[in-house]
């Protein structure tokens, strides 16, 4: 049995949308168990994210998960308190050997998601994690039209979505979420053979 546990920051609901379809993917692979956390902004007093039982969590997940929305080039200011609060499992090395993964969602078609990417990884590293990459070439490639990977993201998963200003309901390209679903069962799988 693996647990993974998804950890993010969702402001308008896109990435939320992204987060369910990664657990979707992981509750396909048989030995596969999720848990979805999402950070809040009421997690946040005077500055500092607190939440005890999702740390907890996360100390006994086999792998996490990251995702933030970008914003301005990076990760959303409620998902790097939490960061930010974690040094106590870096400390610990609570996180030391899980393996890890992110992903992001931003309105632009590039929006600067890499750099998300890369500071997700970063922290993943830091913390000794082992990292797993998105897989999907684009289906495009192929003649396909289905829309996996259609950003072309290697690092991790990438989404985007028109801006809508708060006059619609978050929505997923279906591309990006067959994406998300594909890298849930990668991660999920590659959890079950680290713990073998």
């Amino acid at each position: 049995m693996a647990t993974v546990a998804i950890v993010y920051f969702s402001g308008s609901g896109h990435t939320h949308l992204m987060a369910q379809a990664i657990a979707n993917g992981v509750a396909t692979v048989p030995g596969a168990a999720v848990d979805l956390l999402r950070i809040t902004g009421e997690q946040i007093v005077n500055g500092r994210w607190k939440d005890d039982e999702t740390l907890a969590k996360l100390a006994a997940a086999d792998a996490i998960i990251f995702g933030s929305p970008t914003y301005m080039g990076g990760v959303a200011a409620q998902f790097k308190a939490f960061i930010d609060a974690a040094s106590e499992a870096w400390f610990a090395q609570s996180w030391k050997d899980k393996i890890a993964g992110g992903f992001t969602h931003s309105s632009s078609l590039s929006g600067d998601k890499q750099g998300t990417l890369l500071y997700l990884s970063i922290n993943a590293a830091q913390h000794g994690m082992v990292w797993i990459g998105q897989s999907e070439l684009p289906s495009f490639y192929f003649g396909n039209d289905d829309g996996v990977n259609r950003l072309g993201a290697f690092l991790g998963v990438m989404g985007q979505s028109p801006m809508t200003m708060g006059k619609a309901d978050a929505a997923l390209d279906s591309g990006d979420r067959l994406t998300a679903e594909k890298y849930g069962r990668r991660i999920a799988e590659a959890a079950l053979r680290w713990n073998q």
